[in-house]
């Protein structure tokens, strides 16, 4: 397209405003629909540089037009009109990514005989009508000043300004009063920049979905360095810096990481078509695609990699630029009082050390740590320098062996790990970690790479919530708690490889066990943990813990009641390092049920059948006060209650208030909790219609479901749910629960599928009850589904257990054998999947 003469055919023509933004508007478009091919050609800083000049002459040509429209033929020079634009922001830096808004700061002043205010008004709508999505401020140049130190991301911007067309005398007059903001109360501007960082990070912090802008180790991080080193130094750009404040090499490796994440943006913005700065797991393919890596998993632990360089290299240098001018005299007496050897320095459990410091021998440093008092400490950036440019050798040696043995030894060692990691030493000291160094995690379960997961479950081991599993914790020997910490650390070192993980593992902590001396019966237990680490929460959330099968195949990999209460607090941490709410009430509770019972199982030489086990049970219900004040026929309802599974799952007093609460009602009664999560219980003589009840609650997405036949036909049912509600929804499923009793009601069941190869049916589970799993895609009201063919085959459902992750279910349900079920087992595969 001619822009030019379409433009001045219109004005020659006299059109009007709306054919010119209209004309703009089409030229942009086209523009844009260019840019992937544009993005073939250059990625990274080379496009944003690209796609910045471009946009800068469709300002300046805008510009030109409103002049040309309001001037005819007696347009005067630019120069004479008092007006310059600036690009501010990542568009002043020539870094503004495809979908940013474009901030532009029009600085004018005040001559009699120019309409200023015209001339920026038609600029702004023409801009704005063509569709170019402006964050713009308008001010004299007198006034910069003011507005400047007013608000602190005026000023910001302001630091970034380009002169893109206008008078150059304007722009010179600008230029002055950015001299002066810049200048003016330099101390407390970097001081606010740096808190309004801490803010951001904490906000943003290393996941397996990284914000590219904001997170740690993004662009703003590098943003950071510039402003400050603008503010200290007066400097253009940091590259001016190199040499002086940091070596060529660093600078090198801080801008290859910084290219690649001006690459993902992009790509983010042109995949998505929108502002977007969070690399979803979604986005994965096509951007790793785009930027040419053949496998998905390398691209991910690349930017990873990457945002670790970025946050590297800003925290040092920063804190190394801002050192010596922001230092305060009142703290140089403090710090000598703190100092804990020359140049190193501990305050208000912060440690310090001193940039003048030539980096100190690995094997000092460690001992300068086992040295301190058990503490969760924090690290300044000096004291990071330390670490990130000390020498280790390899092999390590025998005395390095010894110091991390006896840093495992301390009761808080997840930061000093941390600080390993940012330090970038972390698989230097830990040769397991090599491999899983920045490595991804696509389960759609973990939130974190397997690096930082590792330090979180360490983290989670060290700050346990659950008192029963501290007390356990606190019995341990010490040499038991290194054990511990050691296999909480490498429970995942193994992965990276095409082996399964938990064997590589295994293999991997034996070699770590020798290192350190741990000796053969703890290296042995460290093995078994290492490779079952995943066996707690696999039968906890998917089998029938109630089982004995399961219970006793289940400790047959275990061992013994030491590694069963190893295992479990293990499990604990491992699950709490996962991120997010992994770790609820509901996980918990089939983790320590299970524990339980294994323990049980562990503790007696002889097999216990179920049939002793509810025998047992019921003694520890008849020996219960409350069971004792009971009437006499209630207490033999409740032992004459068929299911040994009631018994099972649920504590003595439990089972009493249970009864209780059936004995008392009428038709129906059901009460619900609302705290973590949702929980619903139910207690009905008259037919529920729980296909109803679960399609229509089926968004709050179901973590279990029990069912259990009582007495007199009465029927308990507990529902628990993942999520809870809020203020008056809690009416509204009370309302819900009410309409379930009504039979005629129906929600139209959401279409699922499910293969007949992705059905099990156990029917020798036990004399009475059969199972049945389903292991198939995760689909929104596939349980309402599953549990409505239940009820037209008149299946009896005991229990259900549901197990979910982002992409897959596993549920299990154990069902009565009745009207036949084991022999239409082909019928019960034909209505589930409708497959014939």
């Amino acid at each position: 397209m001619d822009l030019l003469l379409h433009i001045e055919d219109i004005i020659e023509n006299n059109g009007s405003d709306f054919e010119l933004s209209k004309l703009f508007k089409q030229y942009i478009k086209e523009y844009k629909e260019s840019l992937p091919e544009l993005f073939k050609e250059n990625q990274g800083k080379d496009f944003l540089v690209k796609h910045t000049k471009k946009l800068d002459s469709i300002i300046t040509l805008m510009y030109k037009t409103v002049l040309r429209r309001l001037f005819g033929n007696y347009l005067p020079m630019r120069s004479q009109i008092p007006i310059a634009i600036v690009a501010l922001g990542s568009y002043g830096r020539e870094q503004l990514c495809v979908h940013s808004d474009i901030d532009l700061l029009i600085v004018y002043e005040r001559v009699e005989g120019y309409q200023t205010e015209l001339i920026i008004e038609k600029l702004f709508y023409l801009a704005l009508d063509a569709g170019m999505k402006l964050g713009h401020r308008v001010h004299e140049t007198k006034d910069l000043f003011k507005a400047a130190n007013e608000e602190i991301t005026i000023r910001t911007s302001l630091m970034e300004s380009r002169f893109i067309t206008g008078s150059p005398f304007t722009w010179h007059a600008t230029e002055r009063e950015l001299g002066k903001i810049r200048s003016y109360q330099p101390k407390e501007f970097i001081l606010a920049k740096i808190e309004e960082a801490q803010k951001r990070r904490k906000k943003y912090p290393i996941s397996m979905q990284p914000n590219i802008k904001e997170g740690v180790g993004g662009l703003r991080d590098s943003q950071l360095i510039f402003w400050v080193a603008r503010t200290i130094y007066n400097v253009n750009n940091i590259k001016e810096l190199s040499g002086k404040i940091f070596s060529d090499e660093e600078y090198k490796e801080f801008r290859i990481a910084l290219e690649l994440l001006y690459r993902v943006r992009s790509a983010l913005h042109l995949i998505t078509g929108k502002q977007e700065d969070k690399l979803l797991l979604e986005h994965i393919p096509q951007v790793s695609s785009m930027l040419g890596f053949k496998k998905q998993e390398k691209f991910a632990s690349k930017v990873l990699q990457a945002g670790w360089r970025i946050n590297n290299f800003t925290q040092i240098f920063i804190k190394k630029m801002v050192r010596p001018f922001i230092v305060d005299p009142a703290y140089i007496t403090k710090f000598r009082h703190a100092r804990l050897r020359k140049g190193i320095y501990l305050l208000n459990d912060r440690l310090f050390a001193s940039y003048n410091l030539k980096p100190l021998p690995i094997n000092t440093l460690l001992e300068l740590l086992i040295s301190l008092e058990d503490n969760d400490y924090r690290f300044d950036a000096g004291f990071l320098n330390q670490f990130t440019y000390t020498k280790i050798s390899h092999p390590l040696s025998k005395k390095t062996y010894t110091l991390i043995k006896k840093l495992f030894y301390k009761k808080h060692i997840a930061s000093f790990l941390k600080l390993f990691y940012d330090a970038g030493i972390l698989a230097e000291l830990f040769a397991n970690f090599k491999k899983v160094m920045h490595l991804p995690q696509f389960d759609g379960y973990h939130h974190y790479p397997v690096d930082i997961h590792s330090i979180k479950c360490v983290q989670a081991l060290e700050n346990i919530k659950e008192d029963f599993i501290q007390e356990l914790f606190d019995k341990l020997s010490e040499e038991e708690k290194l054990l511990l910490k050691t296999v909480v650390f490498f429970h995942d070192s193994g992965k990276g490889r095409k082996q399964d993980h938990s064997e590589v593992g295994a293999k991997l902590m034996l070699q770590f066990a020798k290192h350190i001396g741990l000796g053969e019966e703890l290296s042995s237990r460290a093995v078994t943990l290492v490779k079952h680490h995943i066996l707690m929460s696999n039968v906890a959330f998917k089998e029938n813990i109630h089982n004995e099968k399961t219970l006793y195949k289940f400790m047959s990999s275990v061992g013994d009641t030491k590694n069963l209460k190893l295992l479990y607090i293990l499990t604990y941490a491992d699950i709490n390092g996962v991120g997010g709410d992994t770790y609820n009430s509901f996980n918990a509770k089939l983790l320590y049920d299970l524990y339980n019972s294994a323990l049980e199982i562990a503790e007696n030489s002889e097999r216990i059948t179920d049939a002793k086990k509810r025998l047992i049970i019921e003694r520890r219900v008849k020996n219960l006060e409350a069971f004792k004040a009971l009437p006499r026929l209630l207490q033999k309802k409740i032992l004459a209650v068929e299911s040994n599974l009631f018994f099972f799952k649920h504590m003595p007093q439990d089972i009493i208030e249970i009864a209780k609460k059936a004995n008392a009602t009428k038709e129906y009664s059901f009460t619900t909790k609302n705290k973590e999560s949702l929980t619903i219980e139910i207690y009905r003589r008259i037919p529920l219609n729980v296909g109803y009840l679960l399609a229509t609650l089926s968004h709050l997405d179901v973590a279990s479901m029990e069912i259990f036949t009582l007495f007199d036909d009465i029927k308990y049912f507990k529902i628990e749910f993942i999520k809870n509600v809020q203020g008056n929804e809690l009416i509204e499923v009370q309302d819900i629960i009410d309409n379930a009793f009504d039979m005629s009601r129906e929600v139209p069941l959401k279409k699922v599928n499910i293969k007949r190869d992705e059905i099990k049916i156990d029917c020798e589970h036990s004399k009475t009850h059969a199972e049945l799993s389903i292991h198939t895609q995760n689909q929104m009201g596939l349980l309402a589904y599953v549990m409505h063919r239940f009820e037209e085959m008149h299946i009896n459902i005991i229990t259900a257990k549901i197990h979910s992750s982002k992409y897959k279910v596993r549920d299990s349900f154990l069902m009565e054998k009745q009207h036949d079920i084991c022999d239409n087992v082909d019928k019960i595969y034909e209505m589930l999947s409708n497959e014939q």
